[in-house]
């Protein structure tokens, strides 16, 4: 599973990683020094989520595709470009059948969640007439067309999409972050609008000095210098400064023991110079600014450490950072507070696009009380017919009534009989010889006398 956890990295490094992994330096530690418990061999380490909508369906694929041996033999012989250009793909086609069906199955019920989101979204609209086949075409991870077997095109579309949106996941979270503060900016402003001079003027007062606190902070080192990694070194690690060694500390913060720093084990380094800054305690501090923080830290360490950007820090990547004059004598950081996240034309133009959308929420609500008055008047309109029609029964039934002809049901039939007569079927039974009529050209013979002598 050592390639597994590269996950929100980059997909092709899914598939390196095996190969790279047993090339590795395997480093002797003291881990008796080491403060708190340490990752235990063989422990399951927890992946975290790509963030992904496919996230589940990539992690399945890779899990079954590590249980065939002849694929796990091609994957640490396959380089990058190998991989890219779909010719580790190709080896789907001399996986075990057993593999081969499961990930069938595992493709069948991805299509078929596709189908019951693509359903939902469409039915929240009150759509109809969905063609699932059209819209199944805007996800890219699988091959739509054949949403029964799972074929080398399909791995090959699954490495291709995983590593184009995880290489844009960053700046869509960085997009999502400046939307963020500039609907809190917004916010403010409007809630301003509606207080009375002296109520505004406490406010402005009240986030000026919110300000100013946030602000008052430790001097916080730069992510990656000699300074920030022997913090943690001390403080975290529980070893004494005096000693600090970059290999040994790179090798303690392989979590996972799979040779790389990948991105999660990176951002853990920065903990404690972010909790000179956040406290989730604390009024002034926003959290969401905090993991903000986090990912530029990251991104920061990342640009200078991984040479060849694969999106991970493996052990010569990060003794050649430690030899760099920026390790020792670094740029001072600055943090989120410190820095313009957005200009005033870019908070009129977010804001000039929220006023449009709540016009046109605006206009979807009128229309739908215009079509909820239309409805109940519709309502109204057929209860008083058929209230109406009951009034017209009713009289119509009093008339009968009233001429003697009994009221009529559903059928035309009487529903109770005058005094003296019957139904058809209920007249009673005449016996022998009595008075009941005879049908046309039959005569009645005479009854035989009783006081007859027979010879």
């Amino acid at each position: 599973m050592k390639w597994l956890s590269v996950l929100p990295q980059q997909c092709i490094l899914l598939m390196t990683c095996l190969l790279m992994a047993l090339e590795a330096v395997p480093i002797d530690i003291d881990k008796t020094k080491v403060k708190g418990e340490g990752h235990v061999e063989g422990e399951k380490v927890e992946n975290p989520d790509t963030g992904l909508y496919y996230d589940e369906y990539l992690r399945q694929v890779i899990d079954v595709l590590e249980t065939d041996k002849h694929f796990r033999e091609k994957l640490q012989t396959a380089d990058i470009e190998e991989i890219k250009s779909g010719k580790l793909s190709r080896e789907l086609d001399l996986v075990s059948h057993h593999v081969r069906t499961r990930l069938d199955e595992l493709k069948r019920q991805e299509v078929a969640r596709l189908r019951m989101l693509i359903k939902a979204k469409m039915d929240s609209v009150q759509d109809t007439g969905i063609d699932h086949q059209a819209l199944l075409k805007q996800f890219e991870h699988l091959n739509h067309q054949n949403p029964d077997t799972f074929e080398p095109k399909d791995l090959d579309m699954l490495i291709k999409a995983a590593t184009s949106d995880l290489e844009n996941y960053d700046k869509t979270r960085h997009e999502e972050f400046k939307k963020y503060e500039m609907m809190k900016e917004h916010e403010r402003r409007e809630y301003l609008k509606t207080l009375d001079e002296e109520k505004r003027q406490r406010e402005e007062s009240k986030f000026e000095e919110m300000k100013k606190k946030h602000g008052d902070h430790p001097k916080v080192h730069h992510p990656g210098s000699k300074d920030q990694l022997k913090e943690v070194w001390e403080e975290a690690d529980g070893l004494d400064p005096n000693e600090f060694d970059p290999k040994t500390f790179f090798k303690l913060h392989d979590v996972n023991n799979d040779g790389f720093l990948d991105e999660q084990e990176l951002e853990a380094l920065f903990t404690k110079e972010l909790e000179k800054v956040y406290d989730p305690k604390n009024e002034e501090d926003d959290m969401v600014e905090m993991e903000e923080e986090r990912l530029r830290m990251r991104e920061h360490v990342m640009n200078e450490v991984d040479i060849n950007k694969d999106r991970l820090v493996t052990l010569e990547e990060f003794l050649r950072a430690t030899e760099k004059k920026e390790f020792l004598e670094p740029d001072s950081w600055e943090t989120l507070d410190q820095q313009q996240l957005f200009t005033e034309d870019e908070l009129k133009e977010f804001e000039s696009h929220i006023s449009q959308q709540e016009d046109e929420l605006r206009k979807k609500a009128e229309d739908l009380q215009k079509q909820k008055e239309e409805l109940q008047r519709q309502h109204d309109q057929l209860q008083a017919q058929k209230q109406e029609l009951q009034q017209v029964v009713k009289q119509m039934e009093q008339k009968k009534l009233q001429q003697g002809n009994p009221p009529a049901g559903p059928a035309g039939e009487l529903k109770f009989q005058p005094p003296g007569e019957h139904k058809v079927g209920d007249a009673p039974q005449h016996p022998a010889g009595g008075d009941q009529p005879l049908p046309p050209g039959h005569v009645q013979e005479p009854a035989a006398r009783t006081d007859q002598v027979h010879p």
